[in-house]
């Protein structure tokens, strides 16, 4: 019996035999240099874009100064773990913010393992900015390949406001990844029809919920359609998948709730921002359709629409405020969404594209519709979350639609009927971009004299518009293809200078605090809301000025250990008042063994003042003063067991309850005459 001789070793020219690359080191140059089926740029380009992102996330990261608001939580989670669960305010867990709790436990985690400090928090959001960009690009090339990723994770990372917002401690860099990975499980369920990447999806999202609520849901139509429109399965198979699916999201998405809203009032902080200290009147209300219809049983969550983005409206996101954060590729998306969807007009119920375009055109049009019309609280920072579907049809439409306009500029020997359909597709790309070319010169004519980079960058987009139009037309009339490429980059570089310039801006900002934008300032108020929470510091909330690598407390920013005011906006009553750092230090000298260092009016005040001393202080208020946390009956029986003796109050009483307590403190307490409004009780 003979055997087959084993191939030739290969061997070098001098005859000698060379050894195969182990399979770690063609593993480790593939991830480097990307599948040998992708161009030779892709991988070094999607490489460049993620240092870029990280670049603008992180830029000076030491120096930011995040939301107090947040801040003093995550601190107060690294106290105790009690707090940490619920996402007390206070480590004494007193009241909570108004916001579930996830974004909080990924700062805090990163809090407790490197110490309490500015990067310490800031480490996981620009982690998951950056991963938001490579998952859409992963998205988007699976379907569309790697030119439209490219363009996709570019056109996303270079987002005003998703810069602005990443270099913050606010919870939507959190809430956009997780939705990303509920996007991209969905579609993995879509194309293998496969029941477990449908949990994982409903999983995703259901986390989401418990870091901004209902917002998480705004993208669930989206992913509702296209499960049961372009999944390779019967109907039926479709339905009960679907209906498993939402069982995962509902368990992932309830059991905080419900755990919280079962454990007795008494053993747990009270619910900020809620009227009746449940979880569920939370969900509904403040963080529901208080946002939407701008009232509802929930303090708080109406009016400041205006304030921080301007009037309700279709027209809202292009206006003053909100258009540099937001609106430049906008025009481009809509024509590339309805665009995209014509060119996929025949294709099979299943086809990938057109549930890619979908998800992505779904995800943009919802949130567009929920943020334009939102009558109650609104900030520029929640738009972030539209980002990816707008990046997203920006890369898969500019891709789909230079496809079309190549096919119709070659459209000769054709039938006449085939050929007249043809051009006209042809036409869609070049008036796509003279349009938005034309959107993004009026933007930075908007703010013109706010620097020479908004000037740079109109005299950019403009003459790259101009190139990319002319450039494509004159390829398209003398068939020159290698001219049409040209144009396209041209195309590219008109669209994305101005939010270059944006969030150059945004990167080199360490103030984001509460209220976080890109550019220059164009209107709106700045601070507030309790969707942001927080007053804006002049410091940096960290302990040790910042750079923080312990536990220990944090300082104060520039205004507090100057003796200045900590907090200088009180509501509900109970404030009118200035807690100044000689305060602060009177108040830990004489704290005497109980457990929260003060109480005052709102979050605001507690949250600087928790930063500053390292101590739990008492919100009485919630954010915005008027919830019902602090009771006369609570008061005594914190007073009276030794866990509170100060309180700071004034004489602006409004509220039944605020008055009531006001007026006792003011009977049965002694007034610090050093400090107006302080009162040692007990």
């Amino acid at each position: 019996m003979t055997t087959l001789a084993p191939p030739p070793a290969p061997t070098t020219q001098d005859g000698r035999h060379r050894a195969a690359p182990p399979a770690a080191r063609s593993r480790l140059r593939a991830l480097f240099t990307g599948p040998p089926q992708d161009p030779r740029w892709a991988r070094p380009a999607l490489w460049a874009i993620l240092v870029l992102a990280t670049a603008l996330y992180a830029w000076n990261m030491s120096s930011l100064s995040g939301n107090t608001f947040y801040n003093a939580a995550v601190y107060s989670g690294t106290k105790s773990w009690k707090a940490f669960f619920f996402g007390a305010l206070d480590a004494g867990s007193f009241i909570t913010v108004d916001k579930p709790p996830f974004a909080l436990w990924v700062m805090g985690l990163s809090a407790r393992v490197f110490g309490y400090g500015t990067w310490q928090l800031m480490l996981p959001m620009v982690a998951l900015g950056t991963g938001s960009v490579a998952l859409l690009y992963r998205m988007v090339k699976r379907d569309f390949g790697a030119t439209a990723a490219t363009i996709a994770a570019l056109a996303l990372t270079l987002t005003p406001i998703t810069v602005a917002i990443t270099r913050d401690t606010n919870p939507d860099p959190v809430l956009v990844f997780l939705m990303l990975l509920g996007a991209a499980a969905l579609m993995k369920a879509v194309r293998t029809g496969k029941l477990l990447p449908l949990v994982w999806s409903g999983v995703a999202i259901g986390f989401a919920f418990n870091t901004k609520m209902m917002q998480a849901y705004v993208v669930l139509p989206a992913f509702f359609l296209v499960y049961l429109w372009a999944t390779p399965l019967n109907l039926g198979r479709r339905v009960r998948n679907l209906a498993v699916g939402t069982v995962a999201l509902v368990v992932s998405s309830a059991w905080w709730m419900l755990v919280v809203d079962l454990v007795p009032a008494s053993s747990r902080p009270y619910i900020g921002g809620s009227t009746d200290n449940t979880v569920w009147d939370l969900v509904i209300g403040y963080n529901g359709f208080g946002r939407i219809f701008g009232a509802s049983s929930s303090v708080g969550s109406q009016g400041n629409g205006a304030s921080f983005g301007g009037e309700a409206g279709l027209y809202r996101l292009f206006n003053s405020i909100m258009g540099g954060q937001i609106s430049w590729l906008i025009p481009f998306a809509l024509v590339a969404l309805i665009g995209g969807l014509v060119l996929r007009g025949r294709a099979p119920r299943t086809d990938a594209e057109r549930a890619a375009l979908l998800l992505w055109g779904g995800w943009f049009v919802l949130h567009y519709l929920t943020f334009a019309l939102a009558e109650g609280t609104f900030h520029p920072y929640y738009v972030t979350a539209m980002a990816p579907g707008i990046a997203a049809l920006a890369g898969i439409g500019g891709v789909m639609l230079y496809r079309a306009f190549r096919e119709g500029s070659a459209a000769v020997g054709v039938p006449p009927r085939k050929r007249i359909r043809a051009w006209g597709r042809a036409w869609v790309l070049p008036t796509a971009i003279a349009g938005s070319t034309v959107w993004a010169v009026v933007l930075l004519q908007r703010v013109s004299g706010s620097g020479t980079p908004y000037t740079v960058a109109e005299v950019v987009a403009g003459v790259a518009g101009a190139v990319a139009v002319i450039g494509l037309l004159q390829g398209r009339f003398t068939g020159r293809q290698r001219l049409t490429g040209i144009a396209a980059l041209a195309a590219v570089v008109a669209l994305l200078a101005g939010p270059a310039a944006y969030a150059a801006s945004a990167a080199g900002s360490s103030t984001n605090g509460t209220n976080p934008t890109a550019g220059p300032s164009t209107g709106g108020m700045g601070g507030g809301g309790g969707m942001g929470g927080g007053q804006r510091p002049s410091g940096s909330g960290g302990p040790g000025g910042g750079t923080g690598t312990s536990n220990s407390a944090p300082s104060s920013s520039s205004s507090q250990s100057t003796g200045q005011s900590a907090s200088g906006r009180t509501a509900g009553g109970m404030g009118d008042t200035q807690v100044s750092s000689a305060m602060i230090s009177y108040l830990k000298k004489n704290q005497d063994g109980a457990t929260w260092l003060v109480a005052v009016a709102t979050d605001q005040t507690a949250s600087s003042i928790i930063l500053e001393s390292g101590e739990p202080v008492i919100s009485m208020g919630g954010w915005s003063g008027s919830d019902n946390a602090m009771t006369l009956a609570k008061l005594k029986g914190l007073v009276k067991s030794g866990k509170l003796h100060y309180i700071v109050v004034s004489d602006s009483g409004q509220g039944s309850s605020n008055s009531e307590i006001s007026t006792w403190v003011k009977k049965n307490g002694t007034a610090v005459s050093a400090y107006s409004g302080l009162y040692r009780l007990g």
